[in-house]
C-alpha cells in the first residue's frame, strides 16, 4: 500500500511539473504574440475581466479563479504609463463591479496615465456595471455595444443574520468585546438602529464619491448624475443617450480610435496586451507551491490509508501526533 501511494505521489508531481512547463510556454506566447515591434509606438491593451477585488493575484494553473485584482491592474497600468512607446491605453472592461476600495486604487493609476498625457480609451464588453463603470468613467472616450449592460451607479453593503437558525439548533453565540460596536455586522445578532445609521453613513459617503467621480469624468452636472445614480442598470444605447457613453462600437472600433488618438497612422496598429498570462516565476512559484500542498495532503492520506488497512504497529508504538 505504501509503495503504491509513493508511486501515485511521484506520478502526480510529474504531471504537475509538466503542466507548469506547458502553461509557461503557452502563457508566454500568448502574452507576447501580439507585440513584436520593439521600439515602435503601440497601443497598450489592458483587460478587466470579472469581479474586481483587492490584493494580489492568487491565480495558479490549478486555481481556475475568476476576476481581477487591484494589484494586477495597478502593475499593468503603471508599466504601460512608464513605457514611452505605449502611446495610448485601451481598457477592455467586462465586469459586473466589485470592491470600491480596490476600484479607487486602480482609478488612481488611470489618473496618473492621463496626467502623463496618454489617452485612455474604454471598450465595454457584455457588462460594465457598478465599479466597472466607475473605472470606465475615468477614460477619455467610452465605446459600448447597444446591448451592453452598464450603469448600476450606486453602493451597497449586505450581511446575514442567522440568529433564529442558531436558536433552532440550540446554539448560543457569546463574545467578550472591547466596545459596543466591535461586532457590528455580526450574523449572530440584529443590528441596532444606531449601528444601521452608522453603516448608512458609510454607504452614503462612498456613494457620493462614486457620483462625484462620474460627474468629473463625464463632465456632467452632479445633479444630473444623481438623477440616474439609483442603482438602475442601462443598455449601452440608453447610457449613450444619458451621456454616460460616447459612441457605439466594438473592440476594434475602440482600438482604431485609440490608435488615432495616439497619432499612430497605420492600418495595422501595433498592440501589446498586458495581463494575458503569468510570468515563468509566477507559474513555477504558484504551481510548485500548490504541488507541495497537494504532496503533503497525499502523503497524509497515504499514511492514514496504511494505518486503516491494518498497519497498526505505528499506533502500538506510542501513537501518531499531528
Amino acid at each position: 500500500m505504501i509503495l503504491s501511494n509513493r508511486k501515485y505521489i511521484l506520478t502526480l508531481l510529474g504531471v504537475l511539473f509538466l503542466a507548469a512547463i506547458l502553461a509557461a510556454v503557452f502563457t508566454y506566447r500568448e502574452t507576447h504574440a501580439s507585440f513584436s515591434g520593439l521600439g515602435k509606438p503601440y497601443v497598450a491593451v489592458i483587460r478587466i475581466e470579472g469581479p474586481i477585488t483587492g490584493g494580489a493575484s492568487g491565480n495558479t494553473l490549478l486555481d481556475g479563479g475568476g476576476g481581477i485584482t487591484s494589484e494586477e491592474l495597478m502593475r499593468e497600468l503603471r508599466e504601460a504609463r512608464r513605457d514611452p512607446q505605449a502611446r495610448a491605453i485601451l481598457i477592455r472592461i467586462n465586469s459586473p463591479g466589485g470592491s470600491t476600495g480596490a476600484t479607487q486604487e486602480i482609478a488612481e493609476e488611470m489618473d496618473k496615465i492621463r496626467s502623463a498625457g496618454k489617452p485612455i480609451i474604454v471598450s465595454m464588453g457584455d457588462m460594465c456595471a457598478s465599479a466597472g463603470y466607475w473605472l470606465a468613467s475615468k477614460g477619455n472616450y467610452i465605446f459600448a455595444s447597444p446591448a451592453t449592460i452598464t450603469g448600476s451607479i450606486g453602493v451597497y453593503m449586505d450581511y446575514n443574520n442567522v440568529e433564529e437558525l442558531m436558536d433552532k439548533l440550540g446554539i448560543k453565540n457569546d463574545k467578550i468585546k472591547s466596545g459596543a460596536h466591535k461586532d457590528i455586522l455580526s450574523m449572530y445578532r440584529p443590528m441596532t438602529a444606531e449601528e444601521r445609521a452608522m453603516i448608512q453613513t458609510m454607504v452614503d459617503d462612498i456613494y457620493n464619491q462614486f457620483v462625484q467621480t462620474v460627474a468629473d469624468g463625464r463632465k456632467m452636472d452632479e445633479a444630473k448624475v444623481r438623477a440616474i445614480a439609483d442603482g438602475r442598470i442601462l443598455t449601452g444605447k440608453q447610457a449613450q443617450d444619458l451621456g454616460l457613453v460616447d459612441a457605439m462600437g466594438n473592440y476594434y472600433d475602440a482600438l482604431n480610435y485609440a490608435g488615432n488618438a495616439a497619432g499612430i497612422e497605420s492600418d495595422n496598429i501595433m498592440i501589446r496586451t498586458y495581463g494575458k498570462g503569468m510570468s515563468w516565476t509566477e507559474i513555477f512559484s504558484g504551481e510548485l507551491s500548490r504541488s507541495g500542498q497537494m504532496l503533503g495532503r497525499a502523503m497524509g492520506e497515504g499514511l492514514k490509508s496504511s494505518v486503516l488497512s491494518g498497519n497498526s504497529s505505528a499506533l502500538s508504538q506510542g501513537g501518531i501526533h499531528g
